[in-house]
């Protein structure tokens, strides 16, 4: 065997062992670039649950029976305390939002009705309409009067009115004739809170309102943005 071919034959163990170096420094550099790329990329993909519970017991039916109206009260009063605002409710993933929801509602929904029975002064008839149920849950019923009152300008009373109890409803003006959601309500007006859910009740108009602007009223729960009830306006003789 000659020197070169003696040579050759000892280079090749040499060679070998640097490719089975080099493959091991790839191998490792895979890894350290696959973990890296995980540890980054993990948060987003990764889901991060929440399921935190409203923060105020919401007590049964049962347990509101034995409740005065003092306790069934502040009890209300806690729950809305609690609630958070409309922006932050939107910002909720939707089986959150619905949760609270449904716990707030229920709890309005047993409370006992709020009568409420102010006198009517004498008018202008404007327009009229008959209340509408938003859906199968939210009910409203009686009837909607816009008037104009000398020396008091302008008022909306309900009559024969009954709607479903419900947090912070507020009595809208919109220029949408039949709004079913937030979206269609158009242009409106905020008369104030809903004085009770059931009874005769009077809400002036501010002096620079027109309310010829105006289509309907609506009943709104403003932390859920839900239309409960409405009433769309027929102007008076039918014009």
């Amino acid at each position: 065997m000659s020197n070169e071919t003696t040579s050759q034959a000892a280079d090749r163990p040499s060679r070998n062992n640097k490719r089975i170096v080099l493959v091991v420094v790839i191998v490792a550099a895979v890894a350290v670039v696959g973990a890296a790329g995980w540890y980054l990329g993990s948060p987003l993909f990764i889901n991060r649950a929440v399921n935190e519970a409203f923060p105020v017991q919401v007590p049964s039916a049962a347990e509101m029976e034995g409740m005065s109206a003092a306790e069934l009260a502040a009890m209300e009063q806690r729950i809305m305390d609690a609630l958070p605002s409309p922006e932050a409710l939107a910002e909720l993933p939707e089986p959150a939002r619905e949760r609270i929801r449904r716990e707030v509602e229920r709890f309005a929904a047993a409370m006992p009705e709020r009568p409420v029975a102010e006198p009517m002064p004498g008018p202008e008839l404007l327009a009229s309409g008959e209340f509408q149920d938003a859906d199968r849950f939210h009910k409203g019923s009686g009837t909607a009067l816009l008037y104009r009152i000398p020396g008091m300008g302008n008022v909306l009373r309900f009559e024969r009115f009954s709607a479903t109890n419900g947090p912070d409803l507020r009595v809208l003006l919109a220029a949408g004739a039949r709004p079913t959601n937030r979206g269609e309500l158009g242009e409106y007006l905020e008369l104030g809170s809903l004085k009770g859910n059931v009874g005769d009740q009077n809400y002036t108009l501010p002096e620079d309102a027109d309310p010829a602007r105006y289509a309907s009223v609506v009943i709104y729960c403003r932390p859920f943005q839900v239309v409960f009830a409405t009433a769309t306006l027929t102007p008076a003789g039918g014009e």
